[in-house]
């Protein structure tokens, strides 16, 4: 890992709130994620589980976290399975963690080696009357590869027909969604890490520039404050490109007169800051682009106001579309005529804003979080209104990360320039 040691306790209390969500007399079983292979020899960069990083903080492959609450023998309430260090492999992929150092990171006591868990956990198992096995619910998911999750629901099933089996992921929705103060805290590093690359960026940013030497002055910034590298690819889209949501080809010429959207974040600790930002690439917005600039940052600031406890998602974008709705009759992109001869379900705004407003943000870029259910304190969203003009190939979005409180918010990305003035001072100097 890159990061510096986090605070342990933060795993610590990720458990004792999941383990308090579990039915009496029940274990739960964790996984990590596979190490996928490339092509050749080769595997991609192993990316944990997010489920199971959230409840230790072990980046490693090959790890399980075991938690069983009502064990009778009280060092078996809670396991951490990881591989065991093995000196020739060692010498080829570098270091495995002790049991001492998985210990120090996650503050689980108990370690089990990969090797030597099968004779351990079927008593274990024999004792509970529920299992809980854990799968992908994101909303998003759009893979049917089956993972190592699924591999395992199958095999304890058949082993185990007799037991009662719950889902770990929908406790999972439910306590990811809200933050701790230590996780916030996490998050926030991933930010401040973020914003010295915007920073950097607007002082590097000129015509004639590619937009995949943005991306280069981007990763540096990122690794060199300790960061993992990026929590998503990057997109930075100059021009019309900037209305290709998820452009991430970057691979085209910043030219003089165009604006240049630029959506990236660092992921510090396991945690995702998540950045948008438009600027003029001469460092000098036109006109026409300031009005569409700063009819996006009224959305933005009108978002920021009512997203707090006790909306919901989809009342929340309901709001901001009534918002949108008047913004962009004043700047002319819609007219009376157009509202008035809506589609309720496609209306007349969506033609130049055609993306939710927020998601949760935290372990994933997109994490888990309810649509449906009143939002809580604790909270963390973002906000990104955005603005696409394919009459004026134009495209803006501007978007910050929100911490809901219990009586508002707190924008943790409040320090970042996001004024067209503050903009064009920066580039400028």
């Amino acid at each position: 890992m890159k990061h510096l040691p986090l605070n342990p306790q933060i795993f610590i209390d990720n458990r004792k709130r999941f383990m308090a969500a579990m039915k009496p007399n029940s274990i739960a079983i964790f996984n990590s994620n596979d190490e996928v292979p490339s092509n050749g020899d080769a595997l991609y960069r192993f990316q944990q589980n997010s489920d199971l990083y959230w409840l230790c903080g072990i980046e490693q492959e090959d790890t399980m976290v075991i938690l069983f609450p009502d064990c009778p023998d009280p060092k078996y309430k809670e396991v951490l399975v990881l591989v065991r260090p093995n000196e020739l492999k060692e010498k080829w992929d570098g270091k495995r963690h002790r049991a001492h150092e998985a210990t120090a990171i996650c503050g689980i006591g108990t370690i089990v080696w990969l090797d030597s868990l099968d004779a351990l956990l079927q008593p274990w198992i024999h004792l509970a009357n529920i299992i809980y096995l854990n799968t992908n619910e994101n909303d998003r998911k759009g893979s049917l590869i089956e993972t190592r999750d699924y591999r395992f629901i199958k095999e304890i099933q058949a082993r185990y027909p007799l037991h009662q089996f719950e889902r770990s992921a929908k406790i999972m929705l439910q306590l990811r969604a809200v933050k701790s103060r230590l996780e916030t805290a996490v998050l926030q590093k991933a930010i401040d890490i973020t914003e010295k690359a915007f920073r950097r960026l607007l002082g590097f940013i000129q015509p004639g520039v590619m937009e995949y030497e943005i991306e280069a002055e981007i990763v540096h910034e990122f690794l060199r404050n300790r960061a993992r590298g990026e929590a998503y690819g990057s997109i930075l889209a100059s021009g019309d490109r900037a209305r290709t949501l998820h452009y991430v080809s970057n691979n085209e010429e910043c030219k003089d007169g165009e604006l240049i959207l630029m959506d990236f974040g660092a992921n510090y600790g396991g945690y995702a800051a998540d950045l948008t930002r438009t600027v003029p690439v001469n460092g000098k917005f036109t006109k026409r682009q300031k009005e569409v600039y700063n009819a996006c940052l009224h959305l933005h600031n009108y978002a920021k106001s009512i997203l707090k406890p006790g909306i919901t998602i989809l009342a929340y974008h309901d709001k901001v579309g009534d918002e949108a709705t008047k913004t962009f009759l004043k700047i002319g992109l819609i007219t009376k005529e157009d509202v008035k001869n809506e589609d309720k379900n496609n209306r007349a705004y969506r033609k130049y804003l055609y993306h939710g407003i927020s998601h949760h943000l935290g372990v994933d870029v997109h994490d888990l979080g309810t649509k449906t259910e009143p939002l809580k304190a604790g909270m963390l969203l973002t906000v990104e209104p955005g603005i696409y003009i394919e009459e004026e190939q134009m495209g803006i979005r501007i978007e910050n990360n929100i911490w809901l409180t219990k009586t508002g918010h707190i924008d943790l990305m409040k320090n970042i320039p996001i004024t067209a003035e503050e903009i064009e001072k920066l580039m400028k100097r």
